[in-house]
């Protein structure tokens, strides 16, 4: 057994899913059947890990967050506090006849996050939607469009509002397409609505 892996007495971890090296799961979370963590991941506490979720490695879900399948969410992303990701278009808890709706009666649909994104407390991910590398989504924000690598996007519907660099704080528009981070010093440019390292040759 895995000595670095800490799972709270009071957590509930299915026998099937595959928890990382390092992971802390805290009180009340529930890891359900086939869900894959990564290393040195934060499960906070009552957060709820859907069947065949994936987390990379580094990942931080705060408390009461809801990652329902089949979200994918790469290494170093954060999850807020009672962040929410969707999975179906058009929800019912009935068929048209009435009928309590099953399994087979709908087609889950995934948020995806990329490497290092963040995203704000009590914000709504609405599937089938992908957050950028390093984006970072504002709290309360709603998404429903893909968020572009880096992008800041706040309101409902979520709207880019600015830029961030890896250290999460927004850039410092330098004119010309090229941005920087006020924390490293590290500088970005634009590419229409895109933004990148600035490479030096």
């Amino acid at each position: 057994m895995d000595t670095r892996l800490q799972v709270a007495a009071t957590a509930d971890v299915d026998d099937r899913a595959v928890v990382g090296s390092g992971t802390r799961v805290w009180h009340l979370a529930q890891v359900r059947e086939h869900a894959r963590i990564g290393s040195e991941c934060i499960i906070g506490r009552g957060a709820y890990i859907g069947p065949g979720v994936v987390l990379g490695d580094r990942v931080k879900v705060q408390n009461l967050a809801l990652v329902y399948e089949p979200a994918v969410v790469e290494d170093g992303a954060f999850i807020g506090p009672a962040v929410v990701f969707t999975n179906d278009y058009f929800p019912r808890a009935v068929t048209p006849g009435g009928e309590l709706k099953t399994g087979d009666d709908w087609e889950a649909v995934g948020v995806t996050v990329r490497h290092g994104a963040s995203i704000g407390a009590r914000a709504v991910c609405v599937a089938p939607v992908t957050v950028g590398r390093w984006a970072l989504v504002a709290a309360g924000a709603v998404v429903t469009q893909d968020v572009p690598d880096h992008a800041l996007v706040a309101g409902v519907p979520a709207r880019r509002v600015g830029w961030v660099g890896r250290a999460g704080v927004p850039l410092e528009d330098l004119g010309g397409g090229r941005h920087r981070c006020p924390r490293t010093g590290e500088v970005y440019r634009t590419d229409g609505e895109a933004l990148a390292p600035e490479t030096v040759d």
